[in-house]
């Protein structure tokens, strides 16, 4: 299942611990943050002053070969 712009920030870190290094790289501090489990991507990228779509490439890209639910 792909990362989409509607999935919570929260169900994807816990999904995709891969992508924990993209947030952090970004300087998104939602690991751990008590919104992300209310936030979607889209939610976080507009908070944090991020465009989506490289974001979201890049997370696609982290989680690449992991599992999903």
């Amino acid at each position: 299942m792909a990362i989409g712009p509607d999935d919570i920030v929260d169900d994807v870190l816990h999904r995709r611990p891969a992508v924990i290094r993209v947030f952090l790289d970004h300087r998104m501090r939602c690991v751990g943050c008590p919104i992300a489990c209310f936030h979607s991507i889209e939610d976080a990228c507009r908070a944090h002053g991020i465009p989506p779509d490289p974001f979201l490439s890049a997370l696609r890209q982290a989680a690449g070969g992991q599992d999903s639910d």
